[in-house]
């Protein structure tokens, strides 16, 4: 899958041309969900006839463009991500000495997990952490998703923390993903505090599904983190 992400991107653009306000699915792909994030993200979730059972992707874009595209599986585990802002791609080794389950979390409500990663540009990184439900139900924009607390530590290969990053996210038993919070990434360089909760849901059909323009939290500063927030805690 990582080919096809890199392939993806040096095909161009993924934008309609008789409408480059509206995100151009790869062919044999079909979106379920537009989301209008408060961190000036735009992101589209969306399946693809190639893929395993289960599987499914999301594209990010800011002001400027895409920034991120990765795949999870039917257990929200991170498979393959590529991180456009970085230029790298980034793909779960198998055999992981905890595997994270979305399936745990919402049956006895904590999931611990310890897994590796292995990209092209950063060697290999090891992700030690948990989910738990707090069992506050939240609705946004007509949506009910459940509030998760998460901790999640990031090390090099030797053992060295790179970043720990707490918060809160949300999370949906009918999409089997979780959805971006509220939080803050500490590293060597400070606590960096984020704010991608999604403000909109956007189904097919409606105004602004698969629009390329995000609507929220424009033209503020936006949070940055080492390496990509993306492969911190959205969970793809």
């Amino acid at each position: 899958m990582r080919y096809l992400i890199a392939f993806l991107l040096l095909a161009g653009p993924l934008v309609a041309q008789d409408n480059p306000a509206r995100f151009s699915l790869p062919a044999g792909c079909t979106a379920y969900l537009t989301t209008q994030n408060a961190s000036c993200e735009v992101e589209h979730l969306f399946t693809c006839d190639a893929d395993p059972a289960g599987h499914q992707q999301r594209v990010t874009l800011d002001e400027q463009g895409m920034v991120f595209l990765g795949v999870i599986d039917a257990e929200a585990q991170w498979i393959d991500s590529f991180h456009a802002i970085d230029g790298f791609n980034e793909w779960l080794l198998p055999d992981p000495a905890n595997p994270a389950s979305i399936s745990e979390l919402l049956a006895n409500g904590v999931d611990h997990y310890d897994f590796h990663t292995q990209t092209d540009k950063y060697g290999a990184f090891n992700f030690v952490g948990s989910d738990r439900l707090t069992g506050r139900e939240v609705t946004i924009d007509g949506v009910t998703l459940l509030e998760t607390a998460f901790e999640i530590t990031a090390m090099a290969s030797n053992g060295t923390v790179i970043w720990t990053n707490a918060g809160n996210e949300y999370v949906s038993p009918e999409w089997r993903r979780f959805f971006g919070g509220i939080g803050a990434i500490t590293s060597e360089y400070g606590e960096d505090p984020y704010d991608h909760r999604p403000v909109e849901f956007i189904f097919p059909g409606e105004p602004g599904f698969l629009s390329t323009r995000p609507k929220h939290g424009c033209g503020v500063a936006i949070s940055s983190a080492p390496l990509s927030e993306e492969t911190t805690y959205d969970y793809l």
